[in-house]
């Protein structure tokens, strides 16, 4: 979809009533879903994240970018995420640390960044965060600026793509919390997208074809 086409259906994204819940079940892991329903949050504390789901042109079409963790010892090692992280002090509020972490890990500056609106928050029990994302574009074609000790690479999924339903794909593999069992996600080129990161894409997807 060329880009100047993608930002006249910004107005109706933030109006739209979000399917959050229902899009995350889509995209849910075998076993999470009795994660989620056996955490009682009033007795935990989970930490806070944000992260920025970004839309950008690249020759003219539409463009997400998402990004491959580097390798390290922790559950999230190596995956597919939306640029994004923890909660700091001096974070004015959410949106704040969304648009502060992906300046950081990519290196878009929050001049260029416009913030759509936030999308539904997505609880991951193996790393205890409840995670807040949000949409938003730039007008300008990106050039990234990585953070090499915690980004290892970019992943440009064009929108055209992303809506498409031939990307929707069940793998089978190991999970922290299970052995082998078959997980819902999103191909993109030679990359399997699951867990919280599909769910958050589930949502933005649903959202669109709402829109579009």
């Amino acid at each position: 979809m060329h880009f100047d086409c993608f930002l006249k259906y910004t107005p109706k994204i933030l109006n739209v009533d979000l399917p959050a819940t229902n899009a995350h079940a889509k995209m849910v892991p075998p076993n999470r879903e009795e994660l989620l329903k056996n955490t009682d949050f009033t007795k935990i504390t989970p930490k806070k994240a944000a992260v920025m789901m970004l839309f950008y042109p690249k020759n003219s079409q539409t463009h997400l970018a998402l990004i491959l963790r580097t390798s390290y010892n922790g559950v999230h090692s190596s995956q597919i995420a939306f640029p994004g992280g923890k909660v700091e002090e001096d974070d004015i509020d959410l949106q704040h640390t969304a648009i502060r972490e992906t300046h950081e890990e990519i290196g878009i500056h929050p001049s260029i960044i416009t913030v759509i609106r936030p999308f539904t928050e997505v609880y991951i029990p193996p790393s205890n965060f409840m995670v807040y994302p949000f949409l938003g574009y730039s007008s300008r074609e990106l050039e990234f600026i990585l953070q090499e000790d915690e980004v290892a690479g970019i992943v440009e999924f064009p929108l055209a793509e992303f809506m498409d339903d031939k990307n929707l794909v069940t793998t089978t593999m190991k999970t922290s919390y299970a052995g082998s069992i078959d997980v819902p996600g999103f191909q993109v080129n030679n990359h399997f997208i699951w867990g919280a990161t599909a769910m958050m894409m589930s949502e933005l997807k649903e959202t669109l074809k709402l829109v579009m």
